[in-house]
């Protein structure tokens, strides 16, 4: 589902980049109303709701970068609906620039790069390449 529509209109960019990273893809889960992005089959974004409605951008993040951004901006909390110590949550209408999240974008979609083996690393940056 490539549908955006419960997506915050000043958030597309956020979806435009997350979806122009070599190898990924999106997928919409029904039964969770997020939007995750894909590398590999291991989700490095989200784009869910809180249990109050309000929207957020889950990123994986190096424990020691996730505390330092959860003490510097009031609006990166622990990973919502993930593990704490290497998710952090970003509320998207709250006073995180846009530099900053495209940053954790950055780093959370390099750790699941880093994760995969060297063949699917080749794959993502040679596709249809001979190896």
């Amino acid at each position: 589902m490539d549908d955006k529509s419960t997506l915050p209109l000043n958030y597309l960019w956020l979806d435009e980049y997350l979806s122009l990273k070599a190898g990924s893809s999106k997928d919409f889960k029904i039964e969770w109303q997020w939007h995750r992005y894909l590398l590999k089959d291991k989700m490095f974004a989200a784009i869910c709701s809180d249990k109050t409605g309000g929207q957020i951008v889950t990123l994986k993040c190096e424990p020691t970068v996730a505390s330092m951004l959860r003490e510097q901006y009031p609006d990166i909390l622990p990973g919502y609906y993930m593990n704490k110590e290497h998710w952090n949550s970003v509320y998207l209408e709250g006073q995180v620039p846009q530099s900053v999240i495209k940053q954790m974008v950055d780093m959370s979609y390099q750790l699941i790069y880093k994760s995969l083996g060297k063949k699917l690393q080749q794959e993502i940056i040679n596709p249809g390449g001979s190896i």
